[in-house]
């Protein structure tokens, strides 16, 4: 496995839009492992590739150590009530904000198998699965917050 590098704020490919994965390789099992080291070792929660500079559908999440969600071309398929609280992200450093996101949201996605899952978060995991997924379409939850603080 290799750490690697988070792209930050001002890096154009975190505007980007991620393309779909079509197939699912040896290629992408090596990008799934070492997208997670590279979230735990910054101390995040979750991680997106279009963080890794990768423009493709995937994510890792971990809210609950030991916990990975591996989530290849996910989308949310369902969604419920509210919660508003701090956010921060790994490619905005030094920077937190308060977002409104949903309470519960289920995400259907493939797994590193080509297995369809469906998984369903709430509270801090529902915010998780939002915030990732908002990177594959080019958005920054400073995009959607409400206020903005430094830490």
């Amino acid at each position: 496995m290799a750490k690697l590098q988070i792209r930050k704020l001002g890096d154009e490919v975190l505007r980007k839009t991620c393309r779909p994965v079509d197939a699912i390789t040896p290629r992408i099992h090596t990008l799934l492992d070492d997208m997670t080291e590279t979230m735990r070792a910054a101390d995040g929660c979750g991680l997106a590739a279009p963080q890794v500079g990768i423009l493709r559908r995937i994510v890792v999440i971990e809210v609950e150590p030991g916990v990975v969600y591996e989530l290849i071309n996910p989308r949310i398929v369902a969604f419920s009530g509210e919660q508003e609280g701090q956010e921060g992200c790994l490619s905005v450093p030094g920077r937190w904000g308060i977002t409104r996101r949903p309470q519960h949201v289920t995400v259907e996605a493939l797994d590193r198998h080509g297995n369809t899952i469906q998984v369903t978060g709430h509270d801090l995991l529902a915010k998780a699965f939002c915030h990732e997924l908002d990177h594959l379409d080019g958005k920054l939850y400073i995009d959607c917050a409400i206020s903005m603080n430094e830490d």
